[in-house]
């Protein structure tokens, strides 16, 4: 394909989908469908990102499956959008077409970006046995859902039967593929985070910074999906804030798989020279692990100052004001703790670094030789700068 031609189809591509989300919102505001149909919008990241990938490198499959992934999410939301409301013509089609269109993005997404990540090419030519299982597995879960018997997943006022639905031995043929696709779409999420991982560890360079983009939002998103995994698994009869909690990570989690990933690829892909992904990870760690630290104890020392001056002070607020005052203290020292707890595990080259400028620092005080000063000095260069060859140049006395 020639540059022109690709840049030619990646901005119809992205043109569709604004036309899909003007068409949706106008259903929504006419009173079919629901304002979750309206949150078609937010793939708008994925549409210009993929555009622009695609327009600049279209040998790049990046930006052809992030305008995928854009162009299925809108039109499910249209789908969704249109049956809203009885009494559409062909609302049975689109229904039917809307039940199934969503495996389409979540394949997309969940099983072949993270394989071809960020060059548009598989690792080597033994992923490609992967590549076409999650393509089966779309496959196969677009005719299960397609030829179940019974009435259709949409968000429709009434039940919707599937005009293309077996009953009989055909039925349970259907459920089998059905349960044959489960297993292989989830056998392909987990080979396509394993496939992203060993990417991560054996890339340098500039492949190595663009993959802990993709994997420092992909992590964070997963956090949030454990979050809301874990207040769906506590029940109902759990504390409100394991509920909050739970709202909070789910939230963040889709805000992060919707507009954080295709930035992140945007600027992996794009960004000539990328930001220091390196900051901005130990950064996550250092105030993610101080925040959830500073809150354990602000809610241990409640209780404990509430149990201990519950006989004295009776129902006062001189638990809050104590424990507040002592997260307040403890913020500095535990920073400063936990970044170096971070930089030791996870940035050992940068904490040996520092050890090696403190020593040194210490012997300055304490050697007066200026020819062991310089063989010091250069030393320390070397060991913490890492130049291919080091020089000292000294100025003689006027």
């Amino acid at each position: 394909m020639s540059a022109h031609a690709a840049r030619l189809l990646a901005g119809s591509l992205w043109g569709l989908f604004v036309l899909i989300v003007a068409a949706t919102i106008a259903l929504v505001t006419s009173g079919s469908g629901t304002a979750d149909q309206g949150l078609v919008v937010l793939a708008i990241g994925f549409a210009t990102v993929g555009a622009l990938v695609a327009a600049r490198e279209p040998g790049n499959a990046v930006g052809w499956l992030l305008l995928g992934i854009a162009v299925s999410f809108g039109l499910q939301g249209l789908a969704d959008a249109y049956v809203g409301r009885a009494g559409h013509p062909g609302e049975v089609a689109v229904a039917w077409f809307g039940s199934w269109v969503w495996y389409v993005w979540l394949c997309l997404a969940g099983l072949v970006l993270p394989l071809v990540f960020p060059d548009g090419q598989l690792p080597s030519p033994r992923w490609r046995t992967v590549l076409w299982m999650a393509v089966v597995s779309l496959v196969l879960a677009i005719v299960t859902v397609g030829l179940t018997a019974g009435p259709m997943d949409v968000e429709s006022p009434r039940p919707i039967p599937n005009p293309f639905g077996l009953g009989g031995t055909a039925g349970e043929v259907v459920a089998v593929v059905g349960t044959i696709a489960g297993v292989m779409t989830g056998a392909g999420f987990v080979l396509g985070a394993v496939c992203s991982i060993l990417r991560l560890r054996r890339a340098r360079g500039r492949e190595r910074q663009q993959l802990k983009w993709f994997a420092y939002v992909g992590g964070l998103a997963l956090t949030g999906l454990v979050m809301a995994l874990g207040s769906e698994l506590s029940g109902r009869s759990a504390p409100r804030w394991v509920h909050v909690a739970g709202a909070v990570g789910w939230t963040s989690a889709l805000m992060l798989i919707v507009v954080g990933l295709p930035i992140a690829v945007g600027i992996a892909i794009l960004k000539h020279r990328l930001y220091d992904i390196d900051l901005v990870i130990k950064r996550t760690l250092v105030y993610g692990s101080l925040t959830l630290t500073l809150a354990a104890s602000y809610l241990g020392s409640v209780l404990v100052f509430q149990l201990v001056l519950r006989p004295v002070a009776g129902q006062s607020d001189l638990a809050v004001a104590g424990s507040t005052l002592a997260v307040a203290a403890l913020f500095r020292p535990l920073r400063s703790r936990i970044q170096r707890l971070v930089d030791r595990r996870f940035y050992r080259s940068r904490y040996d670094a520092a050890r090696t400028l403190d020593g040194f620092s210490v012997r300055l005080r304490d050697e007066l030789d200026l020819e062991t000063l310089g063989i010091d000095l250069r030393r320390v260069v070397g060991d913490t700068m890492q130049p291919a060859h080091v020089s000292l140049w000294l100025r003689s006395s006027p």
